[in-house]
């Protein structure tokens, strides 16, 4: 089904500068989850352990400069700035609501519908200030927050570089960004059983990394703590993710686009001179 064929507004566009940090950090985030599949033998996982501060405020201050960047370069206007801190505060207060219930976490299907109107840039930046801001209301500040920034930035950032934000509408969009969420909130979980891991001890439990065994030995270590501890858990927030994005979707769709459409990102501001 088609629509519309103008072009939705972007609150924020990717620029080269943007571009530029966005894959520096992403770069480091893949290589701080994948090192225990490539680890040499002579490696330690719990030299991880021991590193993980200083990741942490690494990839932390990275992702700061992607969000700045992005800001910066894309001029991002006052509109843009107070529909950017509702859409995080919402976000941010659905999270709570399902914790530690099977998955249940209803931000996901807002972030999937918000990355799709407003696009990638938008997306990546509300993820990543969706979480922390997420982090910060729950107390869940740790080790892990960075890489959840990181996470949910990639998850909103892919919303919208999905095919046909300025044509397809209606069920054809539901069941696209509906199976987008199903996909995504399971890659979601596995981006972060990735960051926890390593942390296992292999002298405890036969799914932690081993530095002895090789890659594909591991990676079926990992697929089998994947299975065993978190299966459910994506289950649950992929199922909720789906069912909120065919319910509620088109009434939010159809919001986030009349505020886009009102507030107008794109157009240059002016001032009327003073008459007389």
């Amino acid at each position: 089904m088609t629509g519309n064929p103008t072009p939705q507004a972007r609150a924020v566009r990717l620029g080269p500068r943007s571009i530029a940090a966005l894959v520096l950090v992403s770069a480091v985030g893949v290589a701080a989850l994948g090192w225990p599949f490539l680890s040499p033998p002579a490696s330690q996982v719990s030299a991880h352990a021991q590193d993980a501060p200083w990741l942490f405020t690494g990839l932390l201050l990275l992702l700061v400069a992607v969000v700045a960047a992005t800001i910066s370069e894309s001029g991002l206007g006052p509109k843009a700035v107070a529909m950017l801190g509702v859409l995080a505060a919402t976000g941010a207060a659905l999270r709570p609501l399902g914790a530690g219930t099977a998955g249940i976490e209803p931000m996901f299907f807002l972030m999937v519908l918000s990355g799709r109107v407003l696009g990638p840039g938008f997306g990546f930046v509300l993820g990543a200030v969706t979480m922390f801001a997420s982090a910060l209301l729950t107390g869940g500040v740790g080790p892990w927050m960075p890489f959840q920034m990181l996470s949910m930035g990639w998850f909103t950032m892919g919303a919208g570089l999905l095919p046909g934000p300025d044509r397809l509408r209606g069920r054809g969009e539901l069941l696209l960004l509906a199976g987008y969420g199903f996909l995504a909130a399971f890659a979601y979980g596995t981006v972060m059983n990735m960051q926890g891991w390593p942390y296992f001890d292999p002298d405890v439990t036969p799914l932690a990394p081993d530095p002895q065994a090789g890659p594909l030995a591991n990676l079926a270590r990992f697929v089998a703590y994947c299975l065993a501890t978190s299966l459910g858990w994506d289950l649950g927030r992929a199922v909720v993710t789906v069912v909120l994005t065919v319910t509620l979707g088109p009434a939010i769709l159809k919001a986030l686009r009349r505020a886009t459409r009102r507030a107008a990102f794109e157009s240059p501001v002016t001032f009327d001179a003073p008459a007389g």
